[in-house]
């Protein structure tokens, strides 16, 4: 069952499902939805001529990021092609029984603006503000403003409350993400003792000394 604005405001109101700050609430609840506003965090991927990013290598990912911080009432230019990591001003809680759905929203997505790649979904249990993925399809640079509304969430009720919801007890990654977060995808645990490749990956073959990935899912 998809939450309605009823159903989220009485949610809101008892407490267990938190999104915050709501600036204002009779513009940001939809029918079915609350409407997220852009925060003021960027990560942007560098140009470089290496041949590709090892996404199981952190360092690799971490060297070719830089944020940039840009205050309410100025304005990020996303360029055609571009791919930028963004926030929400907003943190959200999602209790162990709803899963949320990270969604565009309509008058962007006429711009050709997009606001996720693939991490559209808030597992039950998570906690912290939401990273979002920009893209701009279109041909013509676009201005967003850290304070305007970019993104929606719906939220679905599940049969059951989730088992093992998204947290410390599953080691879950990005659990109280302050600000966008590059890749942690070198924490998964198909990955850990991943030396060999590092190995055929280092110049004349040889190891490099790196720390096992964790248990993150």
């Amino acid at each position: 069952m998809i939450l309605s604005d009823t159903d989220i405001l009485d949610r809101l109101a008892d407490g267990d499902l938190v999104v915050e700050p709501l600036a204002d609430v009779d513009q940001q609840v939809q029918p079915a939805s609350v409407d997220l506003r852009l925060g003021e965090r960027f990560l942007e991927f560098q140009r470089t001529n290496i041949p590709c990013i090892h996404p199981t290598e952190a360092d690799e990912v971490g060297e070719y990021v830089t944020e940039t911080r840009v205050p309410e009432g100025e304005e990020f230019i996303l360029h055609p092609g571009d791919f930028v990591l963004g926030t929400t001003t907003e943190r959200v809680e999602i209790p162990d029984d709803l899963v949320a759905h990270v969604e565009g929203r309509s008058s962007l997505g006429r711009l050709a603006i997009v606001v996720h790649a693939t991490a559209g979904l808030c597992d039950p249990g998570y906690h912290g503000q939401i990273t979002l993925e920009l893209s701009n399809l279109g041909t013509a640079p676009v201005a967003l403003s850290p304070g305007m509304r970019v993104s929606q969430l719906t939220f679905t009720e599940l049969k059951s409350p989730a088992d093992r919801p998204y947290g410390a007890e599953r080691g879950s990654k990005y659990q109280d993400q302050d600000g966008p977060q590059a890749s942690r995808i070198g924490n998964d645990p198909e990955f850990a003792g991943d030396d060999h490749n590092a190995a055929e990956r280092a110049p004349g073959g040889n190891a490099t000394e790196r720390s096992p990935g964790g248990g993150d899912k």
